[in-house]
This record gives structure tokens, sequence and C-alpha cells, in this order.
């Protein structure tokens, strides 16, 4: 903010001194009208005496004279005519050196193959007071216009931007407990509104990871108490059994019986724990509604039109039939996207493309890639959690998007279905995405 502050001064500081220099140098300069007025007066005029002498033989002795004769109109540049000598005799004439030697007036000489003439002539100079007059108000207008500007740029962009700069850090630190104040700025409300739902969430996430814990920790140590109990009995009868107490075969059977129940009842503790830890460690939250498929096929191909070219990549949505079906709009372009993000990472970067069609009670998007490497035998496993094909190479990832997809897909009463298709000598890979009709 201090350094936008600075900067505006400056412009201020340079521009107020290149007004003050132009101020300076029009105020020493007068701007003369000596283009073109008093030139076309004067030629005009020449032209009115020439047309005179021929017509009357004689030189006209004043502009009046050639005005009452309507040779030429009058013209407030012109003040005096004046026959100064014979053209035969102008060397001689002592009138000529007289009339020419004047400096305090503008004139101009007009010869003509009789006579030699001395116009006088006035040259009107500008006012330069009302010019700069002009020129100030016009600069004062422009410079309130700029300043207006720069106070709302400053009041309704940098600083709401600056007051929520530290927001990203703090939400890396994990810092979620001071919001955003709500604004109604609508350059950023929106941002502001999404960054304490963002916050918001993560907040919710970490309670709910933390709560998740803490059950699973208390399960774990009930459970781990749980268990001592028959263990102590197997150990007991053990010891009994090994300096031979019990004589009685029955006796010996009962005991025998009392620990497989033992051990049974470990068994069942330990598919507790392993329940436990299987649970799953993601939380989806899906909300069904209703959703044209162009809204989904649209966003899709605005999205990965312009990625894909950047990496030389052809990518292609064709035709599609749009109708309403059932599920998640945002979800569900989560999962094409997870799909196409793993045709441009495990193909080979020639093509990706859509294909989509309405069934009897389904619809169904088909996502594709050239370049499959993937074995037929690991396809049933793709969408496991936390697996990883031979195809990944040395490329990171962590095996949970194909199994977040169908979770998603689930939820909204769908199916994911994983393939490889031969075409013209090629292995295409083909993930089908089969969504409820409405």
């Amino acid at each position: 903010m201090k350094k936008f502050d600075k900067m505006f001064m400056l412009a201020v500081a340079i521009l107020m001194i290149v007004i003050t220099c132009i101020n300076i140098f029009i105020s020493k300069n007068s701007f003369a009208d000596s283009d073109r007025e008093y030139k076309v007066a004067l030629n005009r005029l020449k032209n009115a005496v020439i047309a005179y002498e021929e017509r009357e033989k004689v030189p006209p002795a004043s502009l009046k004279v050639l005005y009452d004769s309507k040779d030429i109109e009058v013209h407030d540049c012109l003040i005096e005519l004046v026959p100064i000598a014979s053209y035969e005799d102008k060397a001689s004439n002592s009138h000529l050196s007289k009339a020419v030697a004047d400096e305090g007036e503008d004139y101009s000489i007009i010869v003509t193959d009789n006579y030699i003439y001395k116009a006088t002539y006035r040259v009107d100079i500008k006012n330069n007071s009302r010019f700069l007059f002009l020129f100030n108000i016009t600069f004062l207008i422009v410079g309130i216009f700029l300043l207006f500007i720069y106070l709302y740029v400053r009041n309704n962009i940098l600083k709401p931007f600056q007051e929520f700069t530290d927001m990203p850090y703090e939400l890396a630190k994990g810092n979620l407990n001071k919001p955003l104040w709500e604004s109604k700025n609508k350059y950023f409300g929106k941002f502001v509104w999404g960054m304490n739902m963002l916050r918001e969430s993560l907040e919710e996430s970490r309670a709910r990871e933390l709560e998740q814990e803490k059950e699973k920790k208390t399960l774990l140590l009930s459970l781990s108490h749980d268990i001592k109990t028959p263990l102590n009995a197997i150990s007991l009868y053990a010891k009994a059994i090994s300096k031979n107490l019990y004589k009685d075969e029955t006796r010996k059977k009962e005991v025998a019986e009392n620990i497989n129940l033992k051990v049974d009842e470990i068994e069942g503790y330990i598919s507790d724990i392993v329940k436990a830890s299987s649970e799953d460690f993601i939380s989806f939250e899906v909300k069904n509604t209703e959703v044209y498929v162009k809204d989904v096929l649209e966003f899709v191909n605005d999205y990965y039109r312009d990625k894909t070219a950047l990496n030389n990549i052809e990518f292609m949505v064709g035709s599609y039939h749009n109708c309403l079906i059932c599920g998640d709009k945002d979800r569900i372009i989560e999962v094409i996207q997870n799909i196409i993000e793993n045709a441009i990472k495990y193909g080979d970067g020639r093509k990706i493309w859509l294909e989509a069609e309405k069934d009897e009670d389904a619809y169904v998007i088909d996502i594709m890639n050239t370049g499959c490497n993937l074995s037929n035998e690991e396809l049933a496993h793709i969408f496991d959690s936390f697996y990883r094909g031979t195809n990944v190479g040395n490329k990171k990832g962590s095996g949970l998007g194909l199994f977040i997809c169908r979770k998603l897909i689930h939820l909204m009463e769908g199916e994911i279905i994983a393939s490889i298709v031969e075409e013209t000598g090629e292995r295409i890979m083909k993930v089908q995405v089969v969504l409820k009709l409405a």
C-alpha cells in the first residue's frame, strides 16, 4: 500500500512539473496568427490592384477605392494601401526609401507592371490567457478524475486485498480460528466468502479427523484391555496343563474347549481391530440433485481445451444428447477431471476424447486415451485404495484417484467401469462413468 502511495505521489509531482513548464512556456511566448490570414488577404489585395489597373489604367488611390469598386471584400487585417511610385521611376523616387524606412509597422510591398504599392496590415495576436485557462481547467478535471480512480482503487481493491493477504499463509500453518470479515465488495466479496468456506471446511475436517482418531484410539485401548482377560485364562490353562494338574480326561477336554472359546474370543477382538483400522479414511459428501449433461461436459471442455493444447494433446468432446441426470454436478466434474488427469499423466500424450450417450435407464460417459500400458490383470485393482499399476513408472501419485472416483459414483447411485479396447493395433484405455437418469 505504501509503495503504491509513493508511486502515485511521484506521478503527481512529475505531472505538476510538466504542467508548470507548459504554463511558463505559453505565458512567455505569443502565438501570432501568421500562417494564413494576412498572407491570404495580401494576395487578394494584389489581384484586386492588378484588376483595377487593367480596367481603369490608373493606380487605385486607397483601399476605399478598391472596396467601392467591389474588386475586394472588406478585411479587418488590411489597414492602408498607398501607391509609392510608377514602375519606371522607382529607383529615383525618394518616396520609396521613405516608405520602407518605417520599421514600426507591418507592411508589404506590392509590385505590378505599372506601379509600386505599400500595403499596411495588422497581425492579430492570440490571447494566451484564455488558452492557459482552458489548459489548466482541463488538467484540473483530469487530475480530479485520476485522484478519484486512485482513491477508488486504493480503498476498494488494494486495501481490502491487503487485509487478507496473510489468510492462505495462516491456513497453510493450520491457523483456522481467525475468519475474514464479510464484505459486500463486488471485487472480493465472493472471494472472502469462499475463503471463509474453505477455512470452515478445513476446521470441520480437522475436528472430524481428531474425533475419529480419538474414537479409534479409545476403541483400540478398550479392545487391547479386553484381550488381556482371555489371554490370562489361556495362560493359566497352559500352565496347569504343563504341570499335569488335570488328571481326569473329562476335565482336560473341558479345559481344551475353554481354550478354544478364549481363542475365538480373541479372534473376535482382532477382527474388531482390523475393521476399525480399515474403515474409510476419507469422508465423502454428495448432494444429489438433477443436473444437465450439457453443463458438465461444457465445463470439462472449456477447462481442458487450452490445457491439452499447451501439451500438444488432441482433446475432443464428441456429440451428445443433453438430458437430466441424477447426481452432484461438482462431484461428477471431479470424477471426470480425475480420469482425464490420469489420461494425461499415464497416456502417450497423443489423444484424449470423450463420448456420451443415453441408454434406456442410464447415461454413459466414456473417457478414452491412447497409449495404455496397463495389463489386463491389473484392471480389477485400479479402483482399490493406494493401488498403483505397473505403468506408473517414476510418476508421483497416491493411488487414491480412481478409488475416490468409485466412492463418489456409488454415492450417486452410478457405476464406473474400466476396460482396455484394441483399435487399429493400439491399446485404448476406456473408463465408463454410468450415471442414473433423472
